[in-house]
């Protein structure tokens, strides 16, 4: 079995599909930076399905179980049903999964469910309009987003749903939302994460994932919420679960960093390979792809990438990492 430095296997792949997004969201695409003259990716620069399908394949080899789509946006990606379905068809391949926003699922929920798509992971961060307008920085209103989510699961397709949670911008919501969709949906709560170069992180605007369960819980303690083990080794989200069986997730990579057991690597959508979300620089695998290389050859250069990994840069922040160089944007390796 393929592991890194620090004894983690490759477990499981983000594919970005395009960088761009149809919302603004403060803490990923701020509009001040991604606004209407901003130079997206050519077409050309982008994987084909052929290429991504391809390297997927190479992925699963080396010991990869599940893949997830991101973008940007994926669902803007031309054609998605037909990526998911080749991805689906990969032997090895126990799970493919989805993260969005959740705005083009009335449209697009039941092909990709056709297509062998097994469910999404939806982000909304708010139920208050106005609260959610200028987080998602377009003004959109989170009806949109729930009609997503109920699209979904009329399609069949599990769902989830992921809210970053700031300071000071949506904290007293949390509970009214989680209240909202905890029948429909596992709600994952996410600290805010210094992710990309223009998001404004400091240290302060994190909520962490213990007040946040206390915000969840009628009496403003946490304790009518007890955890619950991790399904695998990896699991992101803290599990816990209340009185009734409703699951809340927590996402606690400033206040309790995962890094030990994270296996998962992000393919960029012109194929840079990162092996961290706050990775600085990536390994380019297109190149390859496009002058001829052999299926063997991309296997032994992803397999080094991952055999040299030592990455844990949640586990390390501070002024040192802080203050590292430009980190890859996260509308280029998804979340």
């Amino acid at each position: 079995m393929l592991r890194d430095q620090l004894a983690r296997p490759l477990r499981d792949l983000r594919i970005s599909v395009t960088d761009r997004c149809n919302l603004r969201c403060t803490y990923c695409m701020p509009a001040d930076v991604f606004g209407p003259d901003y130079a997206f990716l050519p077409r050309s620069e982008l994987l084909s399905f052929e290429e991504i399908e391809r390297l997927a394949r190479v992925f699963v080899a080396l010991g990869v179980r599940k893949l997830r789509i991101t973008g940007g946006e994926p669902t803007l990606r031309r054609d998605l049903p037909e990526l998911i379905a080749r991805l689906s068809r990969i032997e090895g391949v126990d799970d493919v999964a989805l993260t969005t926003n959740g705005l083009l699922l009335p449209r697009l929920a039941a092909d990709l469910k056709a297509a062998g798509l097994h469910r999404v992971t939806v982000s909304i961060d708010s139920l208050d309009p106005d609260v959610f307008g200028r987080m998602n920085g377009l003004g959109t209103h989170p009806q949109k987003v729930l009609d997503g989510i109920e699209a979904a699961l009329q399609a069949g397709l599990g769902v989830k749903v992921n809210t970053v949670v700031q300071r000071g911008v949506n904290e007293d919501g949390l509970r009214n939302l989680w209240l909202a969709l905890r029948e429909k949906a596992v709600v994952r709560f996410i600290e805010f994460m210094d992710v990309g170069n223009h998001n404004g992180w400091n240290l302060g605007s994190v909520v962490p994932s213990r007040e946040v369960l206390a915000r969840l819980s009628a009496d403003g303690t946490g304790g009518e919420f007890q955890p619950v083990n991790p399904r695998y080794r990896g699991e992101v989200a803290a599990r816990h679960v209340d009185r009734e069986g409703h699951e809340v997730g927590l996402i606690s990579s400033v206040s309790a960093p995962f890094c030990g057991d994270c296996s998962r690597a992000r393919l960029s959508a012109v194929g840079v390979l990162y092996t961290c979300l706050f990775a600085g620089v990536g390994t380019d695998l297109r190149a390859p792809l496009r002058t001829g290389a052999s299926d063997p050859e991309i296997h032994t250069l992803i397999s080094g990438v991952w055999a040299a990994r030592r990455d844990r840069y949640s586990e390390e922040r501070g002024e040192a990492t802080l203050e590292r160089a430009t980190k890859v944007e996260m509308s280029h390796i998804g979340g």
